[in-house]
């Protein structure tokens, strides 16, 4: 039966913190507050584009409210449109390792909570959405991760089988849609978890993308 390797997007596939930040700046300019740090960014950028506006409220002392939080949603994200791929970049490795994989049969996909037209210019812009089945974001179901139908979803459409498929993340966020799938789950640890990822006892780890496959042959060997 052929193997699905469902991949997270932010820090996991591509490093997306400076553009995110970038964007949550330009923001909070408008609204005369301090920019955001992006190593700050880079813990908060897991949980969506409102939990980074919360971010920079708190980074800032400023009070708000969830009204306040969502009238600043759509200007943030139509500013990170603007500036998609400005400094984003994909880790090292991912185009080898992802063509390996398809030599290998893997079938490849993307699971990210990120808004789904967001994902798809922003891989779009990095070269690399072809090498993908499918591409689900946080708007495509009427759930999104930690549900597992999102990511059994997505398996189904690169025509897989949740039996014989594995989680790259780098969040609780993924591992939680993982168990609760009941697939394996690796979790990079360069990604953007606001904890060590080893506390989240994830059937692998990886310091670096090039050790993808080898983690994924020793979750789901052939």
């Amino acid at each position: 039966m052929t193997r699905s390797a469902i991949f997270d997007l932010d820090g996991t596939l591509a490093h997306t913190a400076p553009d995110l930040v970038g964007a949550a700046n330009d923001l909070m300019a408008e609204q005369g507050l301090p920019p955001l740090d992006v190593s700050i960014a880079e813990k908060t950028a897991g949980f969506g584009a409102k939990a980074l506006i919360r971010a920079a409220f708190d980074n800032a002392g400023h009070s708000y409210d969830n009204s306040r939080v969502d009238a600043l949603f759509h200007p943030f994200l139509e500013r990170y449109e603007a500036r998609i791929a400005e400094h984003s970049h994909l880790y090292e490795g991912v185009e080898t390792v992802l063509d390996q994989l398809a030599e290998e049969g893997w079938l490849l996909g993307i699971c990210t909570n990120k808004p789904e037209y967001l994902a798809v210019e922003l891989m779009t812009a990095l070269g690399v959405l072809d090498r993908f089945g499918a591409l689900l974001g946080a708007d495509t179901l009427p759930v999104r991760k930690p549900d597992p139908e999102h990511l059994f979803q997505t398996i189904q459409r690169i025509g897989g089988n949740p039996a014989r498929a594995v989680m790259i993340g780098d969040t609780d966020t993924d591992i939680k849609t993982a168990r609760a799938a009941k697939i394996p789950c690796i979790l990079t640890s360069f990604g953007y978890s606001h904890i060590p990822v080893a506390r989240l006892k994830p059937d692998a780890i990886v310091d670096h993308f090039t050790q993808i496959s080898q983690a994924l042959n020793r979750c789901l060997p052939v």
